[in-house]
């Protein structure tokens, strides 16, 4: 086995290895030797099949895995000679024809090119300084809370038959939706309802309610949006037959103690101070969120050193494909719409660089300081990705056990989040308070980069990559998938095919 460097550029390093046909040879006949004793053919005495006629009969495939095995070998050899950490999976380029190799006729020739992790010392975490944001719980956000809360209790009864529909009422419809005159899976409902101004159906659907009385039979003309959930919806023409059945007016909701035990608390105060409390927590977790994105800014600040190509060019890859469909659905930012694709290119490569960055910088960290993902901490993580998909739970958990890569997508971010703790609780973390607004702004997002930078500007690529659902039940009219209406519970459903899920992208994603 001959290795030889050929290339050793900064993280790029490339090596040519031969093994002889010799060599390939005789580990075919040491493999055949060692099978033989096993071997049962028809015609031969147990174990006494000539080594010629195996090699005849099998040599091929015996072969074949001697070739797979051989270059995982004389890889790890390049490696572990010149004392390289991998930044990845090294990338193979066959110098001969394969049939030719394991058919004995060629040597095995093949140019394996590789990325090197960096070499670089990370920021002492105790000398970091950090200011954490923080917020009180004002009495207006209580009362807009339970405001809200009786908002989502509200409560209609009936306005009589000869009633008018307007604003706010609540129609009970039958529907049947049509398009070019057939009607399609999920389109149908029985006793919906449907609040005239809510937004919880496609544009135009609610509005057509208005003037509508209980009795009335109205044809509903919509136009599916463009970027609708289903593709075979998307931007079609529509028509809804509908029937009304009643229209029903709001009645206010009385905050009081009443209500309150309706929502399971002894009294209105009980009731106040567990939104207090909820309130809290969030705020906390905000606080946090806002720490650990100063925190990141703070480690980018710190290092600079070269990241490994093909690491940078697989997150960018993952960050414009996501580009890419946003603006194929009309979804871009304003101040890019007039960029040409070299210059989004430019900084959406530049937001990769620092995801990469911060991802070695944190792992360094980690692994300098013993930090871990226990196993019931990725248990935790695989049964709460399991939930995500109604009814498929069994299949997307156990895909997850006999998934390594999966389980790994999944044990990345927890791992990340133990490092930021680990690091927060070393470095000068100081409390400035500031208003709830201040502290849920948008431009400050956990993970975004600082303003002013090429990073900053994008909230597309700031995004993280969630694990997508499983194709829901098709409801139509269109909801928002926050919404749950009679309508969505009546519609017919086509039961989802699992898919296997995309978890959460690890580290590197900051």
């Amino acid at each position: 086995m001959q290795v030889t460097q050929t290339k050793a550029e900064g993280l790029s390093h490339s090596y040519d290895i031969v093994v002889p046909m010799s060599e390939l040879d005789e580990r075919l006949d040491a493999k055949i030797a060692e099978v033989q004793p096993q071997v049962t053919l028809k015609g031969f005495r147990p174990g006494k099949v000539p080594a010629g006629h195996i090699k005849r009969m099998f040599g091929k495939s015996m072969m074949g895995e001697i070739v797979e095995g051989t270059m995982s070998e004389a890889s790890e050899k390049a490696l572990n000679d010149n004392n390289i950490k991998p930044a990845g999976q090294p990338h193979f380029h066959m110098e001969n024809e394969a049939e030719d190799v394991i058919a004995g006729k060629a040597d095995l020739a093949f140019h394996m090119h590789v990325d090197i992790m960096p070499t670089f010392i990370p920021a002492d975490p105790a000398k970091l300084t950090i200011e954490r944001p923080v917020a009180k719980v004002s009495d207006e956000e209580v009362e807009k809370s339970l405001s809200n809360l009786a908002e989502s209790q509200k409560s209609y009864e009936d306005k009589g038959t000869k009633s008018k529909a307007v604003d706010g009422d609540a129609v009970i419809i039958d529907f049947v939706g049509r398009i070019d005159g057939e009607a399609f899976e999920g389109g149908a409902a029985e006793d919906a309802q449907v609040v005239i101004g809510a937004g919880q159906f496609i544009p135009g659907f609610e509005q057509q309610l208005t003037g509508v009385k209980a009795g009335d039979e109205k044809v509903l003309k919509v136009k599916f949006p463009a970027d609708y959930q289903s593709e075979a919806l998307a931007g079609k023409d529509a028509e809804f037959e509908t029937s009304v059945k009643t229209v029903k007016k709001p009645v206010d909701t009385v905050i009081d103690d009443e209500f309150a035990k309706k929502l399971g608390m002894d009294n209105l105060e009980a009731l106040r101070e567990a939104i207090v409390k909820s309130l809290e927590s969030e705020h906390k977790a905000q606080s946090r969120n806002r720490a650990k994105r100063r925190l990141l800014d703070a480690l980018d600040a710190e290092h600079d050193f070269d990241l490994p190509p093909n690491m940078v060019e697989a997150e960018f890859s993952v960050i414009w494909e996501q580009v890419e469909a946003d603006v194929k659905a009309g979804n871009v930012d304003e101040e890019d719409k007039d960029k040409s694709e070299d210059e989004l290119k430019s900084e959406y490569r530049a937001i990769a660089m620092r995801r990469v960055r911060l991802g070695l910088v944190l792992a360094e960290i980690g692994q300098e300081a013993n930090i871990t993902v226990a196993a019931e901490e990725l248990a935790r993580a695989v049964n709460a990705e399991a939930m995500r998909y109604p009814g498929q739970e069994k299949q997307i958990a156990e895909y997850f056990q006999k998934n390594p890569e999966a389980q790994a997508r999944l044990r990345a971010p927890i791992f990340e989040e133990k490092v930021v703790d680990y690091i927060l609780e070393l470095a000068t973390v100081t409390d400035v308070e500031v208003s709830r607004d201040e502290l849920y702004a948008d431009d400050d997002a956990p993970g975004a980069a600082p303003k002013k930078k090429p990073a900053a500007k994008k909230k597309t690529a700031a995004k993280k990559a969630t694990a997508k659902k499983a194709p829901a039940a098709k409801k139509v009219p269109a909801k928002k998938a926050a919404s749950k209406k009679p309508a969505a519970k009546k519609a017919p459903a086509k039961k989802a095919t699992p898919k296997k899920p995309t978890a959460k992208k690890p580290a590197t994603k900051k």
